[in-house]
């Protein structure tokens, strides 16, 4: 019965506040403890002092947002799936996305190896690495992509985990790759003397050690996934099902790609120190808008929930609050963050113009972060009740836009414009996805309009 009260009740009729708190805190803190452990390699890689290092890990950031992307396809696609089955009563069908889930992220990261390894020279280009910094990139890449299995791995089992409910249990999952990364990045990067290749391994053997617990939870912990190992077989249907919310996540990465490579060259034009600055600026930032995505994420299962047994105003409830949350979250951590910005900069290098750039950066990134919350709540929204629809236009916006933003921002204002492209997509992208939310309400507060979605009886309508 514990287990059952630390689960699905709190999907299911919990009161709001309680239920917010169960699914979002331990989120909220895993992501924060998350993003220290993003930050780990940037600071024992800083401590070398090598401009070189720190931009070669700065320009290396796509491969772990392709590599992420994957894992989500899958765990997104699956998890939320997998949610919508638990509140139709189908634990059975679960069990077997779960364990497809597993075997395809795997074979997914091998053969993404095995393309890198073979294009890794274009890659060093497209990354857009110089003479000075092409060595390190190289290595730093061909390290990350051999052990990149587990990084997909690692995405795709923590939102299967997340799935149920099990907040807690994903947020341990973050800790025990946070602690390695602690552990292996020191002996790696400093005593051994590995620094990008031991960056690289370090983050690989994290996400390892996380992925390991979550199996370890699903196959013998779960309430609803035990035994999903003996699975790997589902039908084209339930692909098609998986892949129609989670191909959003392959999307947004690759737009997120080209952005990070339109940014990286142009900002390599102006310096190493802009690209180092960008590359500070952007791990600082995560504090606020990985608060905000642990808000989010650790509703979606609670959203899918409820949209799938058809109690649209729990549905409803719970995203009012949502909204609430993350705004107040958004204007005082983003707050904060820019108060103590530069003391926050100061860790990570000791050059000047480093210091400098990031600390105007940082200004810019702090007000795309009041946006980037709900943008990203708006999309959580759409993937959590199969909307595949909205989800791809989000993706799509939030990636092909940034492309004009940024070549007429940087041929009109150079790299001021540069600088403020993020955030002015930021701000289109969160107004796109108000104007589909509206859209989407319309349908909730009409729900016979739609077979799939009709208030449980005896429930009050109204948001």
């Amino acid at each position: 019965m514990a287990k059952k009260m630390s689960n699905q009740y709190y999907l299911e009729s919990a009161p709001m506040k309680k239920a917010i708190a169960h699914l979002s805190i331990p989120m909220m803190i895993g992501m924060s403890v998350g993003t220290v452990y993003n930050v780990i390699n940037a600071y024992f890689i800083g401590l070398l002092h090598n401009t070189g290092m720190l931009t070669a890990i700065t320009l290396g950031l796509p491969i772990f947002t392709v590599l992420m992307a994957f894992g989500n396809v899958l765990g997104v696609g699956g998890g939320t799936f997998v949610t919508r089955l638990a509140g139709q009563k189908e634990t059975e069908k679960g069990k077997r996305i779960a364990g497809y889930t597993f075997y395809a992220s795997i074979l997914a990261g091998l053969v993404i190896a095995l393309i890198a390894f073979l294009a890794v020279n274009p890659i060093v280009q497209l990354l857009g690495a110089d003479a000075a910094t092409a060595h390190f990139t190289k290595t730093y890449t061909l390290t990350l992509f051999a052990g990149g299995f587990a990084i997909v791995l690692n995405f795709a089992l923590e939102q299967m985990v997340r799935s149920e409910g099990a907040s807690k249990e994903s947020m341990y999952g973050i800790f025990v790759s946070t602690a390695l990364s602690l552990i292996f990045d020191p002996l790696f990067i400093l005593v051994l003397d590995w620094h990008v290749a031991g960056a690289a391994l370090a983050m690989c053997l994290a996400n390892l050690g996380s992925a390991i617990y979550y199996v370890y939870y699903l196959d013998r912990k779960s309430d609803n996934l035990r035994g999903f190992l003996k699975y790997y077989r589902i039908s084209l249907k339930d692909k098609l099902e998986i892949y129609k919310i989670g191909i959003s996540e392959l999307l947004l990465a690759a737009f997120m790609i080209v952005t990070t490579l339109l940014l990286n060259n142009y900002s390599i034009q102006y310096g190493e120190s802009v690209v180092a600055g960008f590359g500070v600026a952007l791990r600082i930032v995560q504090i606020p808008e990985f608060l905000s995505m642990g808000m989010f994420l650790g509703l979606i299962p609670l959203f899918a929930f409820t949209y799938s047994s058809k109690n649209i105003p729990r549905l409803k409830s719970g995203i009012r609050h949502a909204f609430l949350y993350i705004g107040s979250m958004a204007v005082l951590f983003v707050g904060l963050v820019y108060v103590f910005r530069d003391s926050v900069i100061s860790w990570f290098s000791n050059d000047p113009s480093v210091l400098e750039m990031g600390a105007y950066i940082i200004g810019a990134m702090l007000v795309s972060a009041l946006f980037n919350g709900f943008t990203g709540l708006f999309t959580s929204i759409f993937q959590a009740t199969g909307q595949g629809i909205p989800t791809a236009i989000m993706s799509i916006t939030q990636g092909v836009l940034y492309i004009p933003v940024i070549i007429l921002l940087h041929k009109f204002f150079g790299l001021h414009g540069v600088i403020w492209s993020m955030t002015v997509t930021e701000v289109i992208t969160s107004a796109m996805g108000l104007v589909l939310f509206i859209l989407f309400s319309r349908k909730l507060k009409n729900p016979d309009q739609d077979d799939e979605i009709k208030r449980v009886p005896g429930t009050a309508p109204g948001i």
